[in-house]
């Protein structure tokens, strides 16, 4: 059996029936004792192209986080003219329906403005121009919305899975030091702030190890640092759930708060770098093998293992601050399309129908009103 995407039927497995729907309580509601739920949304979102979307988003959650247009290549495309339009109706977007509004990101090596460590010849700036260029970035961006934003990404993906350093330009001019340099001068642009840092396959021992290590480096440098992000873009085979909730442990005793900020699960079945997946017609049929709807023992292992991972973060409510989806609906997910044109995922807490999905539906029905 495949649950098609569109038609009249509505299968259990995929979506609750209206009447019920009706009948729950919203997630920020049944979340409210435990952590924000939060979504990234995009700029059309924003300029409300999508109001199925915005429904669900304006319903059920409480924080949201800009997916891109807050990002260098953004907002400042070119050194001393920045773009405000669409961050400003981000942001918004956000007060007026009271939300948490999060800033993504201050300093990233990628969707990095493509000025911002050279000099006119194309070679990296000198130490000192690169500091003073982080320094007007972040007090401009942060400056600018100052008492509007509940914390910002301040830096991100800064180190490797095996807990090394990433060789980005930031690193390559100035070293470990630029990551405490960033968290210094958004301090300074608003002392009220929360500031976090950020990063995938946070479950990875090393890479935990390092950013424990790092945590405490910033702490008794005195610089304010309130959050670890966990990238949580997983899968039905990945990450071993026991590491992954030592990593909640062990950020967690840093005495940072811990937030799940990039937040899907893909239903397709992993591509590992250097495997062998074929080529021409094996490789897009290997790589795309749902692309009219999940069969039914997918949907149910999909569900299931979401329901596991939520009850974790119920489980270290004590220390999850927030819990961020990256998107709202399966539809509009970066994880469609990659790493092939065409490709189908179902990465969301919502179908393509915008309908919530059972793992969610059953905790909500079992605490209704």
């Amino acid at each position: 059996m495949r649950i098609k995407l569109g038609g009249t039927l509505v299968t259990l497995l995929l979506m609750s029936c209206n009447s019920e729907k009706d009948q729950l309580m919203s997630m920020k509601d049944y979340f409210k004792n435990d952590f924000l739920i939060g979504a990234a949304i995009p700029v059309s979102h924003v300029d409300g192209l999508d109001r199925n979307a915005d429904s669900i988003v304006t319903l059920h959650f409480n924080s949201i986080v800009a997916e891109n247009c807050m990002k260098s290549e953004s907002i400042q495309p070119e050194e001393g003219r920045f773009e405000w339009n669409d961050a400003d109706k981000f942001v918004k977007y956000g007060e007026d329906r009271n939300m948490s509004v999060i800033g993504h990101t201050l300093i990233w090596h990628s969707q990095l403005a493509p000025w911002f460590p050279y000099d006119s010849v194309g070679n990296y700036v000198s130490a000192e121009v690169l500091k003073d260029r982080m320094r007007t970035h972040i007090h401009e961006v942060v400056g600018r919305y100052k008492g509007r934003i509940k914390g910002w990404d301040v830096v991100n993906e800064a180190i490797e899975d095996d807990g090394s350093y990433r060789v980005s330009p930031f690193y390559e001019i100035l070293g470990e030091e630029f990551i405490p340099l960033a968290f210094e001068y958004a301090h300074e642009a608003d002392p009220d702030a929360e500031l976090y840092i950020n990063d995938f396959s946070m479950f990875k021992p090393a890479k935990r190890d390092a950013y424990v290590a790092l945590v405490k480096d910033l702490k008794e440098r005195g610089l304010r640092i309130d959050g670890i992000g966990m990238q949580s873009h997983i899968g039905l085979d990945y990450p071993d759930l026991g590491e992954y909730e030592k990593s909640i442990e062990a950020f967690g005793s840093t005495g940072c708060d811990v937030m799940i900020t990039e937040l899907d699960m893909s239903a397709l079945p992993t591509l590992y770098d250097g495997a062998n997946i074929g080529s021409g017609t094996e490789f897009r049929e290997n790589c795309n093998p749902y692309p009219d709807g999940l069969p039914e023992d997918v949907c149910k292992a999909w569900n299931s293992r979401m329901d596991s991972v939520m009850a974790i973060y119920k489980k270290h409510a004590d220390v999850i601050s927030r819990v961020t989806w990256w998107g709202t609906y399966d539809g509009m997910s970066w994880r469609n399309d990659f790493p092939m044109a065409g490709r189908t995922d179902y990465p969301l807490p919502f179908d393509r129908n915008y309908n919530m999905k059972p793992f969610m539906v059953k905790e909500l029905s079992e605490n209704k009103n």
